[in-house]
């Protein structure tokens, strides 16, 4: 079960082929995801399960950098990305649907972002409580961003 989950999605006017090759082109995020400022590959060749790499992001004025994983790939339809930071567990799944419309088929993409507190104590499960409106608040700004930022390359 998901202590934090957040759900969005956004209507791109690209084929979902479009989209899934900026999804799935780790080395170019740096260069699409505006919060996204370092990206290095760690493991795996093109994008597959087992695949890893560090991201940093700025966010609040600080960078952070975080070690991402491929766990899940349904290819072309969907990819489910893990990480592992600071007492959670994190997994980012982006799924695509081709919406047919009068201008061609565009995208739907979903974004789902859920975190897992590993055996928190009950300090951290208070603390949790506490800080989750603002950063579920700061999680959904990024997260609405990076559909923005995927959007517009699809669509270039």
């Amino acid at each position: 079960m998901s202590d934090i989950t957040l759900a969005l999605e956004r209507s791109i006017a690209a084929p979902p082929t479009a989209v899934w090759s900026v999804l799935t082109d780790i080395e170019r995020s740096a260069t699409v995801l505006s919060g996204v400022t370092r990206v290095e590959r760690l493991a795996g060749v093109g994008y597959s399960i087992g695949t890893r790499w560090r991201e940093t992001r700025r966010a609040l004025g600080a960078e952070s950098t975080e070690e991402m994983e491929v766990v899940g790939i349904d290819d072309g339809r969907s990819t489910i990305i893990a990480s592992e930071t600071h007492g959670m567990t994190y997994r980012t799944e982006f799924t695509l649907e081709p919406m047919p419309s009068e201008a061609g088929v565009h995208t739907l993409l979903r974004m789902r972002f859920s975190g897992t507190l590993l055996s928190p104590s009950w300090v951290q499960r208070v603390m949790a409580k506490l800080t989750a409106p603002a950063g579920m608040a700061m999680t959904r700004k990024m997260m609405r961003q990076d559909l923005d930022d995927i959007a517009a390359a699809a669509e270039r």
